[in-house]
């Protein structure tokens, strides 16, 4: 599982039972995902296509670590800006026009 700071900063203000799950995966599961200008540039991208707003950027700043970490697949409960079937076909159209791949979505009852 891929971890970033930006992931880690949101879980401080998840319920424990949300916090539980990422603290109970053994270490050698999780690899850190650092912060770096590539994915600032391309979470920049979504926002200025317009697929988030402003106030929005840290959800696009998740998807640009996943994909310029090459993730195969984002799982998150957040439907309305990241699971939203067109939030998924426009990251997807950025990405390609930026020279990476289409990132698979989906949310945890499709994975588990």
């Amino acid at each position: 599982m891929l971890v970033s700071e930006l992931l880690t900063k949101e879980l401080t203000l998840a319920p424990s039972e949300v916090q539980a799950v990422l603290a109970d995966l053994p270490p050698e599961h999780l690899e850190e995902v650092p912060l770096c200008s590539e994915a600032e540039e391309l979470r920049d991208g979504y926002l200025e296509a317009g697929i988030l707003g402003p106030t929005s950027a840290d959800d696009a700043h998740h998807v640009a670590l996943a994909t310029v970490a090459k993730a195969d697949l984002i799982v998150s409960w957040n439907f309305k800006h990241i699971v939203h079937v067109d939030k998924i076909r426009l990251f997807g159209a950025v990405n390609l026009t930026r020279g990476y791949a289409v990132i698979d979505i989906r949310s945890p009852l499709e994975v588990v």
